[in-house]
């Protein structure tokens, strides 16, 4: 029951918190929370799959970028495109390109699904650089405009304002992680697990393992689709950038720094590398090499990340309160 009471505190803490960040930080630390959440939804994404399914991605950053870039195409070619078709758009371009690789790619497992995905990101990256006439090569689509939210003639709200884009993004970005929570402790989510851990069981219980994946494949686009989306109306720019293996990699730091399998432990990894690059830029522009220190120490100390490092310390403290508890029995 405790235990019951100190979450609803700890979540009322963070929403206020969130709440009231852009009265209280200013316009540069409420960007920076932005940034956090959407990498966060994006880090939550690729988890689905390594923690979730156990596929391994080199390219997740495909559908980030398939999203922002749909989104940003869309305000830039559609005279009047409301706010949330063009986040639907976003969602649909991620979903259309997952559909166009599952065939493929729902077969595969291990090296193979992480190296097909590493050549397809990567000849998504030089076709993005490549037709500028539709991407905008180096210089990416920008300066598109940012609609209003609202319904013609009851009321508007001007996206273009810090803080009211603030709270719509994180609207968005937090109905998006709970969809996703929700979905893992779905049958479906448990099926997931069960092929994470067992492909050749799950087929003989009777279970589409192919099929299976395909829908956790999907479904992961999806939501990284998302993160794309709010990140181009974030930052008004969209460029090949997006699609760099550099942002296939920022999910798996983050994953693996939080906690493989565990659906927080992307989120707490987003907001761990978020400090460290918001403390590390003030000393030195080498925050790649900081990263990949920290991943170092993770591996060999920390090898199921802050969420292991959280479950072991509440283990030590239930054993000692057993021992505790042993003890002045016998007494």
């Amino acid at each position: 029951m405790m235990n019951r009471y100190l979450k609803w505190i700890v979540w009322i803490v963070i929403v206020a918190s969130l709440v009231l960040c852009p009265i209280f930080c200013g316009m540069y630390f409420t960007n920076v929370v932005v940034t956090f959440a959407i990498f966060a939804l994006f880090a939550v994404s690729y988890n689905l799959l390594l923690g979730f399914v156990g596929l391994f991605s080199f390219g997740h950053a495909m559908y980030f970028g398939a999203g922002a870039y749909a989104t940003a195409l869309a305000l830039a070619h559609i005279e009047g495109c409301p706010l949330l078709l063009s986040l639907l758009i976003g969602i649909l371009g991620s979903l259309a390109l997952a559909l166009l690789l599952i065939p493929i790619v729902a077969r595969l497992s291990h090296s193979a699904f992480a190296m097909i995905h590493l050549a397809f990101s990567m000849l998504l990256y030089v076709l993005a650089l490549k037709l500028r006439n539709i991407t905008g090569g180096e210089d990416g689509i920008g300066g598109f405009p940012i609609p209003s939210l609202g319904i013609p003639g009851v009321f508007s709200l001007d996206m273009t304002d810090f803080t009211t884009f603030y709270y719509f993004a994180m609207i968005v970005i937090g109905i998006s992680l709970w969809v996703a929570w929700f979905i893992t402790k779905t049958p479906f989510g448990q099926v997931m697990v069960s092929i994470r851990e067992n492909t050749m069981r799950v087929g003989y219980m009777g279970f589409k393992v192919t099929h299976s994946k395909a829908v956790a494949y999907a479904l992961s686009a999806c939501f990284a689709g998302i993160a794309g989306s709010i990140y181009a109306l974030f930052n008004d720019l969209v460029s090949a950038d997006c699609l760099h293996i550099g942002y296939s990699f920022a999910p798996i730091l983050m994953t693996m720094v939080g906690g493989v399998g565990t659906f927080l432990g992307p989120i707490f990894g987003s907001a761990i590398f978020a400090v460290i690059e918001e403390i590390t830029v003030r000393y030195t522009e080498r925050v790649e090499l900081v990263n990949g220190i920290i991943l170092i120490v993770v591996i060999m100390y920390f090898p199921y990340g802050f969420m292991g490092m959280i479950g072991l310390i509440k283990r030590k403290i239930l054993e000692k309160q057993l021992a505790a508890a042993a003890a002045e029995g016998r007494s």
